[in-house]
């Protein structure tokens, strides 16, 4: 399983974890410090295959997930998520260079709460991930960010 940590301090208690699913690492490392820098815990997978078993040992809040990745596309990592009670809770965010058109409607039928072309808008995403978190974590929030 071959995973990346770019987290410089030990996570927190009460920030919430999400885990990044991209085989680009340049994308993972640029997400993860804007997710850092607002205060999120990240782990980071570089394939599908990894993605379910990093998602079992890590337990993330939030997965946001690329769509085209090696060993198991974003859309098998959905599927396999669903046969996980524990895992089948944890919002997903899709976030791909596929096209929209043909890919939105079907990642949000397999499970995927939004989804975002590549580039994203940050402000929007990180909007996006405080209302998953919040909606997860029951109303009154529940994480630090």
């Amino acid at each position: 399983m071959r995973t990346e940590n770019y987290n410089e301090a030990p996570p927190s208690v009460n920030r919430a974890k999400i885990m990044v699913v991209d085989d680009d690492p340049d994308l993972r490392q640029a997400l993860s410090l804007r997710l850092r820098a607002n205060n999120y815990d990240i782990v980071n997978v570089c394939d599908g295959y990894s993605a379910i078993a990093m998602a079992q040992k890590e337990k993330p809040h939030l997965i946001i997930l690329d769509l085209g990745l090696p060993a198991g596309d974003g859309f098998a990592v959905l599927k396999n998520l669903q046969q996980y009670p524990a895992l089948s809770m944890i919002p997903v965010i899709v976030l791909t260079a596929r096209d929209p058109e043909a890919n939105e409607k079907r990642t949000l039928q397999s499970g995927a709460v939004a989804f975002f072309q590549k580039p994203a808008d940050n402000q929007e995403l990180l909007s996006v991930i405080r209302a998953c978190l919040q909606t997860a974590s029951g109303w009154g929030g529940g994480f630090s960010a």
